[in-house]
């Protein structure tokens, strides 16, 4: 029993997903991202334990944390800073990933005073619309960066998948491959193709995953096991490392169509209820504000999630054989963006085992 939600995160789990991530792409780099956990250390040291060559994080203050807690591999920071936190980046970040130029200017700035060097990936837009320049304008922002003293062009990259949900294919990754070697032949040297995050895994299992492929950023399919493209389960990687529990404060039999006037949820939305007679109900004490409901799957056999409020997650449980007690637990499978938001509510404990 606990007495509030917590996550269950099981790091030998993650350890050997990164493990077999990594033997999967036969000495690929590959560069753990800890964002859906907010830059837990615990789960940093379980991916470098596993073998990654470096650790990811979208936010300063994650790639902070991360240092605080003695971590001293190298580390990216994946969303590009605004030019007045430059000096910020240089510090905590070896590598960046950049598409603005002016930014890169003031890297290369706040480097110069810092007495060191730094290390950016061009990002190009191959068609999923977040960040990255067009393909045209690379070969002058690469011509711009290699004149800064303080900067090193590390490779070219490209974000694929999470806003447009553009798959990663022979066509767009082979068009990565060509612009890098555009670059390489302005620069006079050999450039990191950075082809993407976890998206790409699945052009490694079809088959289509260019050789030149020198390394991917994955934190998704080494942290939750699935693939990003069909959130199935890829490579015989652990779909459990991490499990939600929330207690039960109430279970009763209940009509499974609400009575009176509908309106609008809390939230705006207009839900429809199907009337299925009386059921018994369960709420357990997490709410969307902890995590959606639609991204919890319960792992408790007779347990359907019917939807929540900010702190109530109202669950029927009819079918179990044996119905739960106020005060029991029940456990969740939580997706992504589940995942995402129990991480970052403060109302949720975390246990590492």
């Amino acid at each position: 029993m606990s007495e509030k939600a917590t996550i269950t995160i099981d790091l030998a789990k993650i350890t050997e997903n990164a493990r077999r991530v990594i033997d999967a792409l036969g000495g690929r780099e590959v560069i753990g991202v800890t964002k859906v956990t907010c830059g837990s250390p615990e789960v940093a040291r379980a991916m470098l334990l596993g073998g990654v060559s470096g650790l990811a994080d979208s936010r300063l203050e994650n790639l902070a944390g991360l240092r605080a807690a003695g971590i001293t591999a190298p580390l990216w920071l994946l969303r590009a800073p605004v030019p007045a936190l430059a000096e910020k980046t240089v510090s905590l970040a070896d590598v960046s990933l950049e598409s603005e130029i002016e930014t890169v200017v003031a890297l290369d700035a706040a480097a110069g005073r810092l007495g060191r060097s730094h290390s950016v990936v061009a990002m190009v837009d191959l068609g999923d619309l977040r960040e990255g320049m067009m393909p045209g304008e690379l070969p002058a922002f690469v011509k711009r960066v290699e004149a800064l003293p303080n900067i090193v062009l590390h490779g070219i990259g490209v974000s694929l998948t999470c806003y447009g949900a553009i798959v990663p294919t022979a066509e767009n990754l082979g068009e990565l491959i060509q612009l890098t070697q555009t670059a390489e032949a302005l620069t006079g040297r050999h450039l990191n193709v950075s082809g993407g995050m976890s998206s790409s895994l699945d052009a490694l299992v079809e088959g289509t995953l260019p050789k030149r492929m020198d390394g991917l950023r994955i934190g998704e399919s080494i942290i939750l096991g699935v693939s990003t493209v069909t959130r199935e389960p890829i490579l015989g990687l652990h779909t459990d490392a991490i499990i939600a529990e929330a207690p039960v404060i109430e279970v009763m039999r209940k009509p499974s169509k609400p009575r009176g006037i509908s309106a609008q949820d809390a939230f705006g939305g207009r839900p429809v209820f199907e009337d299925c007679g009386e059921r018994l109900r369960a709420i357990c004490a997490v709410g969307r504000q902890d995590a959606p409901p639609e991204g919890l799957r319960p792992l408790d056999a007779g347990v359907e999630v019917l939807g929540a409020s900010s702190d109530h997650l109202v669950l029927d449980v009819d079918a179990m054989s044996t119905p739960p007690r106020v005060g029991d637990t029940l456990r969740f499978v939580p997706d992504y963006s589940a995942t995402l938001r129990l991480f970052t509510s403060q109302y949720v404990d975390q246990r590492f085992i």
